[in-house]
């Protein structure tokens, strides 16, 4: 126990001097901000973009006061003007739609394209509303109470776990945590084990009286450590730019985008899961390396490996079942989306982390053996 915990404060106390190291763990968690509110930002604009463009309408007639008000508030702009004139600006795209007025019908008019269809829903309430206020006008002026107009009212109530574009931004927060502990253990993994390999202080630490499983262990610990508090510090920052999205864009004002405690607690522990079983991962590929650079190139694809699912997972719309709660990696991208929309199943949560001891404790035993026979200094 002793020989471990001495390995374990060796690993630590290098990991903290190495700037490199050091720079993973921190600045790497910082992105998550970055990302989030990036995406938050581009989606917000592309929503009020397609909110404030597209209400440039055509009129071949004069529009009367009350026609004018209900433009306004709907936030169009008006263009009064011949047909001929109407439809070279709709050519040029200077309108978006023309309305021709024919006796008592209205007929707008323009091609089959995104901005005409938009503006046709515009005008589509546009329209109703004029219509609605005719009937009142007509209905008052016979002495009639207009509120037969209405016999019934609609309310619209969604739960706001349903807006799309909150499930997604939170689902790929969770998945930038993912990445982060990931990126961050791929170097003290390879530098604990490559690097120690090419710099001889590996052959070293093998001619000390301690046992092979003490020393992989030990260094086991050391890079899941990093992790975790990388993990940990993604989680944070995840948080807290979920909040400045929640109170800063447009889009999530009728949203929640913040969790429960109880759910920021469950992801706590399963970014420590996710910790030890990458960590582990990395260090069983690295041990194979002969050189620093060599272990770097293998590590590489498995920040892809680890995304990439998730990322496929949430555009299939895929959901975790216990076959797949057993999948490595896959697990963890899906697992997400339980939390997110609240919905914890104790079956798969468990084939989870059974899933994952099982790997942990398959990949432990193999380096462990390697060390022993010392065959990874060779490798």
């Amino acid at each position: 126990m002793n020989n471990l915990l001495n390995v374990l404060k060796k690993e630590l106390r290098e990991m903290f001097r190495d700037k490199k190291t050091m720079s993973l763990t921190l600045i790497v968690p910082f992105m998550i901000p970055l990302l989030v509110l990036g995406m938050s930002y581009l989606f917000d604009s592309e929503v009020n973009q397609k909110q404030d463009e597209y209400k440039k309408i055509g009129f071949s007639y004069k529009l009367s006061s009350e026609e004018k008000e209900i433009a306004k508030n709907l936030k169009i702009k008006i263009y009064e003007d011949n047909i001929d004139s109407l439809k070279k600006k709709y050519e040029n795209e200077k309108i978006d739609l023309y309305v021709v007025k024919k006796d008592d019908t209205y007929i707008m008019m323009g091609n089959d394209n995104e901005r005409t269809s938009y503006a046709t829903s515009v005008m589509d309430v546009y329209f109703q509303t004029f219509k609605e206020y005719l009937e009142r006008k007509n209905l008052t002026s016979l002495g009639i109470d207009n509120n037969i107009l209405e016999p019934f009212k609609v309310k619209t109530k969604i739960s706001k776990t349903e807006n799309y574009f909150s499930n997604y931004i939170t689902t790929y927060a969770f998945l930038f945590i993912i990445m982060a502990i990931t990126v961050s253990s791929t170097y003290p993994a390879t530098d604990t084990t490559a690097g120690e390999k090419e710099r001889g202080t590996l052959e070293t630490l093998l001619t000390f009286p301690i046992k092979s499983r003490d020393i992989i262990l030990g260094k086991f610990l050391g890079v899941s450590i990093s992790s975790i508090i990388t993990g940990m510090i993604s989680l944070i920052l995840t948080i807290i730019s979920l909040y400045i999205a929640n109170n800063s864009f447009e889009l999530y004002k009728d949203v929640n985008l913040m969790l429960p405690v109880s759910a920021y607690i469950f992801v706590s522990i399963i970014i420590v899961a996710y910790s030890l079983l990458i960590s582990g991962l990395c260090i069983a590929i690295a041990s194979k390396a002969k050189t620093f650079k060599e272990a770097q190139s293998a590590l590489t694809p498995l920040t892809f490996i680890t995304f990439f699912p998730g990322m496929i997972a949430l555009i299939m719309n895929i959901k975790l079942t216990p076959v797949l709660s057993l999948i490595p990696f896959l697990n963890y991208n899906l697992i997400f989306q339980d939390i997110i929309n609240n919905k914890y199943d104790i079956v798969n949560i468990l084939c989870m982390f059974i899933s994952t001891v099982v790997v942990i404790g398959i990949v432990l035993k193999i380096i462990i053996k390697q060390y022993k026979s010392e065959r990874v200094l060779f490798e």
